[in-house]
């Protein structure tokens, strides 16, 4: 199977076939010993009743039992080997099922992560949890036609040649009995790739407004959409179980075939062999063995039935898969070397420059325009912004993800314990962690964890507070230590008395770094360096906060709204107990 670390290979996007028989090539040893294995299974399967034929035919029928013996000896030991090919092949298979998983697992992987922040404008949260919850599976098991398909293949046309040495009339129904079925299946099939198509296109828009909805309830709760957006979704979620309906019913009529069919097709295999039988064209033992035969064949006949439904499922999970493939980052010309060291960002688009090694803060009245100022002097999507004199854009984007971090208020946090949560880059030890949390004021968060920074958190903090998840964001970024540090609103959730710390702590863990951070709370900008003032998305006024306080009447109207609201907050103790253990 495919290593943890090891290079899964280029998949081929082409298409879901495609895709499928890579992930076949991919294996090629397991594949073709799968393949071997299923054969050599069904065909000793089908060799019992040539076996019992003769056990009948030249020994219980002329009554010599030595002979009798031999034949069932014979049977018992080839049962015995059989069984042994059995389990080898069911190992085999799941080997070949688990690398299909685990190679287009990492291939999905890989491709989520080359695509970066690029993925939320490519691709739907619900379309990427589709893919990993339900197509990952599907596709492996569509592979099992590598090793029970291709065994009912061979062992059909091995009894095919049996029968022929017996009749030639029960030779010719077997052979053009599984056309017949084809013809009868084939339009079932499709039609079940389609309706499978449309609803696993619905189920992955469904998926993502479920976490959209989870991830936005309390503000919902808060606004009194709660309702609204419920009923919304109701709609959706039954519109979703009629599709499923519908899939259900053509699935449910392909496996009644895949059932029926065989049965019906053998049953008159079997007449044919009774009338033979009866009219002295074929002996007592024939005729046993035939019912042999017949019974062999159901599972084959059966499967290839099942294995068209497997199939088909597989094919539109494999599009799935292929259509994420294909998607493309933001492309990247970058050749410019970066700046030899710390170095001055301008944005030409809003007049921002930051001064190297200083703490530079952002206040706009409308946030967004600040947070895009970041975007832009971290290269977030478009951007006329400089480093050093040089455009960001035409520095290889690698080079300037080393050196520069945006830090989001809104960050994704995955679930794990807090330790790996935190950790963004290599390893850190205990004295870097131990800063980090301080500089953040997030000890108390720590403390309050079961086994401390061994403690497990759910996907996105949902197990913490806002004000908790906020200060945890903050550890990832210092503990990262970048050279340039963007922070979004970084104490937005925060009571006053923890900003105040959060405030005072950064400014000496990042001393002689440089740092932009996006606030209009007077406990961040007091501690700024610089305050530039942003009107429109462009600089009104920068200078020291106790400056800008004095000399800009907006800038001063926006400090005192938000100290107003910082009061609010305060009055409201049930809102965010975060204040709880820091030490002041």
């Amino acid at each position: 199977m495919v290593d943890a670390y090891e290079d899964p290979g280029t998949p081929d996007t082409r298409g879901g076939w495609r895709y499928l028989w890579w992930v076949v090539l991919c294996q090629p040893g397991r594949a073709v010993a799968g393949a071997l294995l299923g054969s050599v299974w069904l065909v000793l399967m089908a060799a019992q009743p040539y076996l019992m034929a003769r056990a009948v035919d030249d020994g219980l029928v002329p009554g010599r039992l030595g002979v009798l013996a031999g034949w069932t000896g014979a049977m018992f030991v080839l049962g015995a080997v059989n069984a042994w090919v059995s389990i080898m092949r069911h190992r085999t298979m799941t080997r070949v099922r688990m690398d299909a998983n685990f190679r287009t697992v990492k291939v999905v992987v890989e491709q989520v992560t080359r695509l970066g922040d690029a993925l939320s404008r490519r691709a739907g949260a619900g379309e990427v949890v589709t893919i990993g919850v339900g197509d990952v599976q599907t596709i492996a098991t569509a592979l099992t036609v590598v090793g029970p398909g291709v065994g009912s293949a061979v062992v059909y046309a091995v009894v095919a040649g049996l029968l022929l040495t017996i009749s030639v009339p029960l030779a010719a129904v077997v052979l053009l009995g599984l056309p017949v079925m084809a013809l009868v299946t084939g339009p079932l099939t499709v039609r079940l790739q389609s309706a499978e198509s449309a609803y696993r296109e619905r189920q992955g828009v469904l998926t993502a407004r479920i976490g959209d909805l989870a991830g936005g309830l309390r503000v919902l709760n808060g606004l009194g959409g709660k309702g609204l957006f419920a009923d919304a979704f109701r709609k959706d979620s039954q519109r979703l179980r009629a599709q499923g309906y519908r899939v259900g019913a053509v699935a449910s009529w392909v496996q009644a075939l895949g059932v029926g069919l065989p049965t019906l097709f053998l049953a008159v295999v079997t007449w044919m062999a009774a009338r033979l039988a009866a009219q002295g064209s074929i002996s007592i033992g024939e005729l046993v063995s035939v019912y042999g035969y017949v019974a062999v064949l159901i599972g084959p006949v059966a499967f290839f039935v099942e294995v068209t439904y497997q199939l088909n499922r597989g094919v539109v999970a494999a599009r799935r898969v292929v259509r994420l493939l294909r998607l493309e980052p933001e492309p990247d010309t970058g050749t410019r070397p970066a700046p030899e060291g710390p170095a001055e960002l301008h944005d030409p688009a809003s007049r921002v420059r930051v001064v190297p090694g200083r703490l530079t803060a952002l206040a706009a009245a409308r946030p967004a325009e600040a947070a895009a100022v970041l975007d832009r002097l971290g290269r977030f999507g478009p951007t006329d912004a400089t480093w050093g004199g040089v455009r960001l854009d035409a520095v290889p984007l690698a080079r300037v993800r080393q050196r520069i971090l945006v830090a989001d208020n809104e960050a994704d946090l995955f679930a794990g314990p807090l330790r790996e949560v935190v950790t963004a880059g290599p390893a850190r030890d205990e004295a870097a962690l131990a800063r980090a949390l301080y500089a953040a004021a997030a000890e108390d968060v720590v403390r309050g964890l079961t086994d401390g920074p061994d403690s497990p958190v759910a996907g996105q903090g949902r197990s913490l507070s806002g004000g908790q998840r906020q200060r945890v964001r903050l550890v990832r970024a210092l503990l990262a230590d970048p050279e340039v540090l963007l922070a979004v609103e970084p104490t937005s959730a925060l009571d006053a008395h923890t900003e105040a710390a959060v405030a005072a702590r950064v400014r000496e863990a990042r001393e002689g770094r440089t740092t932009v951070v996006a606030s209009t709370s007077p406990l961040v900008l007091d501690r700024a360096d610089t305050v530039v003032f942003l009107v429109d998305g462009k600089v009104a006024a920068s200078g020291t906060h106790r400056r800008l306080l004095a000399a800009e009447p907006g800038y001063r109207a926006l400090v005192a709204r938000d100290t107003e609201q910082d009061t609010d907050t305060e009055k409201d103790t049930e809102k965010d107990k975060d204040t709880e253990g820091v030490v002041r």
